[in-house]
């Protein structure tokens, strides 16, 4: 796909996010039944939805993408409903709320939780644990992609990424239920037979949020970026996106999994000083990084689908003049920084 040199605005932004490459529409084309994205009003459930709806219309074909959340944050639900998704409120917890969602072949979960799980750890266990159970209870027919994080593995040295046939290792109570949510749909996979597809996402950037926006914005606001972390791994979102939906074709019994982020290990120590430089900002570290960093060899994902469209160093380069010109933040940091496991 042809790319801007810079990104200016949330209406460009949330365009290129939800523009379907060709190889997409032509897969929801031949795509069987509708769609169900359990979690849509979370900051990657949007612009997913939006892409399937974008893709389903270029492709010419009639399918419906329903879009699932309690909707809390005032404004969600209207934009969705605006961007053409069939909206339902449900409270995920709530089993009875579950049984009542209509069926769809096929289904993509992105509901969980994450920060503020110190202090409110069963709140943390009971949202990535049970809403699962729920979920591949009442959709025990349907495909399902369901979100997981690359925090279940080990923290590894920098050229010891996992793949997916390394052992889970999770650090801390939020990884652990992370797994705990994994095995939650291994076994309804393997008891009903439901197809499911494990989406270890390590870690998605749109400009708002990401990595490397809270890199920029450390340095942009004159702060000392914390490097405990020697490296990471990213991808564009809207490379995710893709790769969210076409994994529904990766949906087997047993569950299968797949490494999602990009192709390139990054230094953070060397991506805070390209940011300093296109920031024409001084760039300070706070520690001496560790030797261990959450890590993801995501080669399968580049055999299924190619490599991400958009490069680190183009991300990098949007980061920069994001925050430059004031961009918005969603206020969500992704304490990639965090080895200790409490988020």
């Amino acid at each position: 796909m042809n790319l801007p040199d810079q990104i200016d605005s949330e209406s460009q932004l949330d365009q290129l996010l939800a523009r379907p490459s060709e190889r997409l529409v032509r897969w929801m084309s031949a795509m069987d039944g509708d769609v169900m994205i359990l979690g849509v009003a979370g900051k990657m459930g949007i612009s997913l939805a939006q892409l399937a709806v974008n893709a389903i219309e270029q492709a010419g074909v009639k399918k419906t993408v329903y879009g699932v959340a309690r909707f809390s944050s005032p404004g969600s639900r209207a934009l969705l409903d605006s961007l053409g998704v069939k909206t339902i409120a449900c409270d995920l917890i709530d089993r009875a709320a579950v049984a009542s969602l209509p069926r769809t072949k096929n289904v993509v979960f992105m509901a969980g939780r994450k920060f503020g799980t110190s202090g409110s750890q069963a709140l943390t266990w009971a949202m990535n644990t049970m809403v699962p159970a729920n979920v591949i209870e009442h959709f025990s027919q349907s495909r399902i992609v369901a979100f997981s994080t690359g925090c279940v593995y080990p923290l590894v040295p920098i050229n010891d990424a996992p793949d997916e046939t390394v052992e889970p290792a999770p650090v801390g109570e939020y990884a652990q239920s992370c797994l705990g949510r994994e095995r939650v749909f291994e076994f309804g996979s393997v008891s009903n037979g439901t197809p499911v597809c494990l989406f270890r996402l390590n870690y998605a950037v749109d400009l708002r949020y990401g990595v490397i926006y809270d890199i920029a914005e450390n340095i942009w606001n004159d702060r000392p970026v914390n490097n405990g972390v020697e490296a990471f791994n990213m991808i564009w979102q809207g490379d995710a996106n893709h790769q969210a939906l076409m994994c529904l074709d990766q949906c087997s019994s047993p569950a299968s999994k797949i490494n999602v982020t990009g192709t390139e290990t990054l230094r953070t120590e060397d991506v805070a000083r390209q940011l300093g430089e296109l920031l024409n900002k001084p760039v300070r570290f706070t520690t001496t990084a560790s030797q261990v960093s959450y890590l993801s060899d995501s080669a399968k994902a580049t055999s299924l689908f190619g490599p991400p469209s958009v490069t680190a160093e183009q991300l990098i380069r949007w980061q920069a003049h994001w925050v430059s010109v004031g961009g918005r933040s969603l206020g969500k940091p992704t304490h990639f920084e965090v080895v200790d496991g409490g988020y």
